[in-house]
């Protein structure tokens, strides 16, 4: 079966703090009729994130909601001066909570995202790993005027970014139901961060940075499925059913000790009644499972760190509560992508958000838990204790994980506990069968890559929601080409097989690239086995192609590419049909400067413009998935996802 609906990437954020900006609906001011009474809804921002970078900080200034029937949009929440950084590599499919609002009950059509655009208002420092080829050393702190913010408007000192979102179905905000606006960045878009190196610039690389495409609303139809990053607050009150808090921010940069920066952002937590909530006393070393709050008043005035979930009706469970008189205690626990794992010491290796890795040994006391807030237990329960965990790849590079120490000022850290909020793999794919997938990876470090099987989760399993509302269960697969259309149901894991046994050839040394792809696995299948990864889902990625020239010009919706090394060129299929076109950007770079500008090839401008820039030996950058030869065809064709091409001063092949 298949369904059009919005996919979710395979690719991060810690949130700004916020002091909450309510106004009136403003779908008419003629009217002399009250506004409708406001709602509470759960507003969070999430992301995709990339491989190549540990941090990218950017200040985020306002969210504001589109009426559907027209009128003034609705602030829903404004930054504190000087609003605080958002760390957009931290929330890899993870929700970070701005806050539970009031919104007045409407339809919304869009948000309007606001972004600072001065010089120092992006932050970027390098993966201490990047990927092969990238052009700055792992740890590398970007210079502020090597940042070149792309559409910035306003006052030297006060220039913004303003990002227009346009929701692919209206949000409804009504009152006794759970209502939420997830806003998400996907970094690992093609044209968010580009680099470019222009001739005056004496080597050194500079990075445009482009709002305006990578940043879109994920629909949210089951607020209990999101899994949402540890809060950060300090406890202003304690009653026996909930914690009181504000929210707290750590500096960026980051600073030693770290400091907390408070907001007024006030959040209401509550204890888990039924399975209870675990207690970690930081300063005394101790831990309980408390099912409410009642003996728990030593918990006001500290610093906390918690693990929550969301309820049906909206409402905040402690899943975990860790507590400190002191914020670098609390914050002292690695958050981040593993970068590697030595499984004949047990140290795994965690990225922290200045680029740099931090070792980590696991004891036969280590407890890994794997977030799944959709079922209360589970989310409370370990899936595994000790070391063993490590050898058979039950966690590999890639993961985001949080981890919390036995003691966190020992060198090395020992891990209490080791929370897995997403466990992604990813690479080539092989052996893809109707049972099961085989994923290789393809990182720099050999001792970092794995071969591994995976199983599919049962198809009683439900997975998500369809365009409708209405719940999938059981495996799907989506091309990343063409996010709209998602396969499930009946069929779809041999439909998932025979498409991703394709792959391009472009002989010599480049040879025949095959499809790759990216998982999120879960813990148990939800059938049979009650343990072991399987994966939930599967996303065909687009394959990034070197730089290469263009052999056959782009007509007829196509064109080929020849790239360095290779001796044969491939045909690139490139769609024009609205809702699945093919993504085009143009760059130009003029007098040191970099411009990005969207390509809309569904409009006959801008298949003049595409048209125009894609002649015979034109430079041009393709990411696409491969696609089986049809005989008889013997190299493959590349179905394009981005297309990039130049103009001004060319980049040199």
């Amino acid at each position: 079966m298949q369904r059009n609906m919005l996919r979710r990437p395979v690719t991060c954020a810690l949130a700004t703090g916020v002091s909450l900006s309510l106004s009136a609906c403003g779908g008419g001011s003629s009217s002399n009729m009250p506004p409708p009474a406001p709602a509470t809804m759960a507003v969070t921002i999430s992301d995709a994130s990339s491989d190549d970078w540990a941090c990218v900080g950017v200040r985020v200034l306002s969210i504001a909601l589109v009426p559907a029937g027209g009128g003034s949009p609705v602030t829903v929440w404004s930054a504190p001066t000087p609003a605080p950084y958002v760390n957009l590599e931290q929330l890899d499919q993870l929700g970070e909570i701005l806050g539970n609002v009031s919104v007045p009950v409407g339809s919304y059509s869009g948000a309007i995202l606001t972004v600072a655009a001065n010089p120092g208002d992006v932050l970027l420092t390098v993966a201490s790993d990047p990927q092969s080829g990238f052009p700055l050393p792992g740890g590398t702190s970007v210079a502020a005027g090597d940042i070149q913010i792309q559409g910035g408007q306003g006052d030297a000192g006060n220039l913004t970014v303003t990002v227009n979102i346009n929701f692919d179905t209206p949000l409804a905000v009504s009152t006794g139901t759970s209502n939420a606006l997830d806003l998400e960045f996907d970094l690992a878009h093609p044209a968010f961060i580009v680099g470019h190196t222009p001739p005056a610039a004496a080597g050194t690389t500079l990075w445009a940075v482009n709002f305006k495409g990578p940043v879109r609303r994920l629909a949210v139809p089951d607020i209990t499925q999101l899994v949402l990053r540890h809060t950060y607050g300090t406890v202003t009150g304690v009653t026996s059913a909930a914690l009181s808090i504000t929210k707290d921010f750590a500096a960026y940069p980051a600073t030693n000790p770290e400091t907390a920066i408070a907001s007024a952002q006030a959040l209401t937590i509550a204890a888990d009644g039924a399975n209870g909530t675990i207690v970690y006393d930081l300063d005394g070393g101790s831990r309980s499972v408390v099912s409410n709050f009642g003996g728990e008043s030593s918990l006001n005035g500290k610093y906390v760190r918690v693990a929550a979930r969301y309820q049906g009706d909206g409402t905040l469970v402690a899943v975990r509560v860790w507590a400190s008189s002191q914020f670098e205690t609390v914050w002292m626990s690695p958050e981040g992508h593993v970068l590697h794992v030595d499984t004949t010491n047990a140290v795994i290796t965690v990225a922290d958000e200045d680029g740099h890795g931090v070792p980590v040994a696991v004891n036969a006391g280590t407890q890994f838990f794997f977030r799944t807030p959709y079922n209360a237990i589970a989310d409370a329960t370990p899936i595994a204790t000790g070391t063993g965990f490590l050898a058979n790849q039950d966690l590999v590079r890639g993961f985001k994980v949080h981890v919390s120490a036995v003691d966190p000022l020992a060198v090395p850290m020992v891990a209490d506990t080791i929370d897995i909020e997403t466990a992604a793999y990813g690479g080539h794919i092989s052996n893809a069968s109707g049972t099961a997938l085989t994923y290789t990876s393809q990182y720099l470090i050999a001792n970092d890559n794995y071969s591994v099987s995976l199983g599919y989760i049962a198809d009683t399993l439900v997975n998500g929601f369809d365009d409708d509302g209405n719940p999938i269960s059981g495996f799907k697969w989506w091309d990343f080409t063409f996010p709209t259309t998602v396969t499930f149901g009946s069929g779809a894991t041999t439909s998932f097989a025979a498409t991703a046994g394709g792959a391009v050839n472009f002989g010599g040394t480049v040879g025949a690239l095959p499809a790759s792809g990216q998982s999120v696995a879960t813990w148990g299948d939800g059938g049979s086995n009650a343990s072991g990864w399987h994966v939930r889902d599967a996303v065909l990625v687009p394959t990034p192609l070197p730089l290469g020239a263009v052999s056959a010009a782009f007509a007829g919706n196509t064109f080929a590419i020849s790239v360095p090394g290779g001796t044969l060129p491939v045909t690139v299929d490139v769609s024009t049909t609205m809702g699945s076109a093919t993504l085009v950007y143009q760059i130009d770079r003029s007098n040191g400067l970099i411009t990005v500008s969207p390509i809309d090839i569904t409009t006959p401008a801008g298949l003049a413009a595409i048209s125009a820039g894609l002649g015979v030996a034109a430079p041009v950058k393709v990411f696409g998935v491969p696609q089986a030869p049809v005989a008889p065809a013997t190299t493959g064709t590349l179905r394009a996802y981005v297309i990039v091409y130049y103009t001004g001063t060319m980049p040199s092949m």
